[in-house]
């Protein structure tokens, strides 16, 4: 059902624009919103002008993106810094709040989790599994950097929230709304990272026939 050549996924733009654009009709005719074809022409002239400043952003941080890709940057420090985390050969707790504060740092610049998690796994995985540390923990700990995600420009609805901030505030920007959320993120991640470890203290179970350790022991 969900592959890309599966016959509904062919037809999945058409078919999200008619579950949307049906409802708002509907909505709009029996409100009064809309009187008229023109009133719905116009309706939808207005929000593709609210989504100008997005698509100018967007154009120039895609050219951003493609070149930071290219250059190769995110890989040689998601690698230099894991190499540095394996020989530091620090307490299990230790070496997990590393990788939380490592894939934190990352994620400044690799927004995207599963571009991260490609260039990580390979190295991460098998680095904590020789000392100890499952592969179910070490996701665990990697998942949380996502918290810094509002806080970074490099995510990639940072300029759709701008547009939306902008619509309250005029003068919202990227420094603007990256300050307002750093605290936001400092207090998610040391809540996500204090849960995480209330969880493995108390040895409850972080999904389905996972533990904590490798190898896992068998009770």
């Amino acid at each position: 059902m969900t592959s890309n050549k599966a016959p509904i996924m062919q037809i999945i733009v058409p078919l999200l624009f008619v579950f949307f654009a049906i409802p708002g009709l509907i909505h709009g005719f029996i409100t009064g919103a809309f009187k008229s074809s023109r009133d719905v022409v116009k309706a939808m002239e207005n929000i593709t002008k609210s989504l100008i400043p997005f698509i100018v952003f967007a154009f120039f941080c895609a050219q951003f993106l493609y070149v930071f890709s290219h250059s190769q940057i995110g890989t040689l420090i998601a690698i230099g810094g894991a190499e540095f985390l394996k020989a530091l050969h620090l307490p299990s707790v230790v070496t997990i709040f590393g990788v939380i504060i490592l894939t934190s740092m990352l994620n400044v610049l690799i927004t995207s989790a599963s571009s991260k998690w490609a260039i990580l796994a390979p190295i991460f995985v098998p680095m904590l599994m020789s000392v100890g540390i499952s592969p179910e923990l070490t996701q665990a700990a990697y998942r949380i950097s996502s918290a810094v995600n509002v806080s970074t420009p490099m995510f990639a609805f940072y300029p759709l929230i701008i547009a939306y901030c902008q619509q309250y505030c005029k003068n919202t920007g990227v420094g603007t709304l990256s300050s307002m959320m750093i605290p936001y993120t400092a207090a998610l991640l040391i809540a996500l990272t204090v849960n995480l470890l209330l969880f493995w203290f108390l040895d409850l179970p972080i999904g389905f026939d996972s533990g904590y350790v490798y190898p896992p022991v068998n009770n």
